[in-house]
């Protein structure tokens, strides 16, 4: 093989489109670009975004960016943490009364994270996959939200 004999792939090489070229061609006349308006025209420009005048999309919409409305309400509990509680059933009220969860928080996931030393009895929670077997193979059950 040598350097003057490679060429791409067959089929991978598009001819570029040949506008303005006669009726024959399809794209003869207006080119492909219809008639009159701003598109139309040679150097006929409107920027990334322009409606018309119409307020643009970009500018209707608030600037709170992607901040979760939810976050806040939302608590992640590991299951060591579960550990160091001496309660047999673990659900939403028991983590408040413990300080574990401040008052606000309306979702509690727990996630693995440790090793599970009792056999619980969690109910209203979410849990990960990994929590729940963790849990459920020292003998604990699972009530609830899951």
């Amino acid at each position: 093989m040598n350097l003057n004999t490679i060429k791409p792939a067959e089929g991978s090489k598009k001819e570029s489109r040949r506008v303005g070229r006669g009726i024959g061609s399809g794209f003869g006349k207006t080119a492909g670009r219809g008639h009159k308006g701003q598109k139309s025209r040679t150097g006929g420009f409107h920027k990334v975004g322009f409606e018309g005048g119409q307020m643009p999309l970009q500018r209707r919409l608030p600037k709170r960016g992607f901040v979760s409305l939810t976050k806040r309400f939302t608590a992640h509990v590991r299951t060591c943490e579960l550990n160091k509680i001496d309660v047999d059933v673990v659900d939403m009220l028991t983590l408040k009364q413990l300080n574990i969860i401040s008052a606000d928080i309306r979702t509690v996931k727990v996630y693995l994270s440790g090793a599970v030393d009792r056999a619980y009895k969690v109910s209203g929670l979410l849990l990960s996959k990994g929590a729940r077997d963790a849990i459920e193979s020292v003998g604990g059950s699972v009530l609830g939200q899951e």
